[in-house]
């Protein structure tokens, strides 16, 4: 059975819409690539003191679950490069389970919907704009609806 799951990727190294077209194009060894937002520039967040990120949200059809998705995602990174050198600090690659279809895990190693998902800009600007309609499991509210009681503060600007 087929599962819609929603990602979402960065990238703050080399060249970052390169990148994102690469996990693009790498995520059909998992699933069904679906609607793609588009691109948006975003401020970094905790470490200020690195280049802004390119953000994007890919939906996925699956057959996987949860965990084996993680999986596949996690070797996609290490395949292109990523290297985990400090927590928040700057990647080429990152790619980030939002949403598993309604599913809550809560695992060691995955948390799905991702636990701060509903703080970020950079991910529910793409999100609403491609799934406004998509429910967060625990909150009960749509993607739309947490996009629109954020309180201003972090920078990002669709391109």
């Amino acid at each position: 059975m087929k599962i819609t799951a929603y990602l979402s990727l960065g990238s703050n190294l080399g060249d970052r819409e390169a990148n994102l077209r690469a996990a693009i194009e790498n995520l059909s060894r998992v699933g069904a690539v679906g609607v793609v937002s588009s691109f948006y520039e975003t401020e970094p967040m905790e470490i200020k003191e690195q280049n802004w990120f390119l953000n994007c949200v890919v939906e996925l059809r699956t057959e996987m679950s949860a965990a084996e998705l993680l999986e596949g995602l996690l070797q996609i990174e290490r395949e292109m490069g990523r290297e985990r050198l400090r927590p928040k600090g700057p990647r080429n690659i990152d790619i980030d389970i939002l949403l598993f279809g309604n599913q809550i895990v809560d695992e060691k190693g995955l948390k799905v919907p991702h636990p701060m998902m509903h703080e970020r800009r950079f991910v529910l600007a793409p999100l609403a704009e491609i799934a406004p309609d998509a429910i967060h499991p625990v909150f009960k509210r749509s993607a739309a609806e947490l996009l629109s009681v954020l309180p201003a503060g972090d920078v990002v600007r669709k391109l």
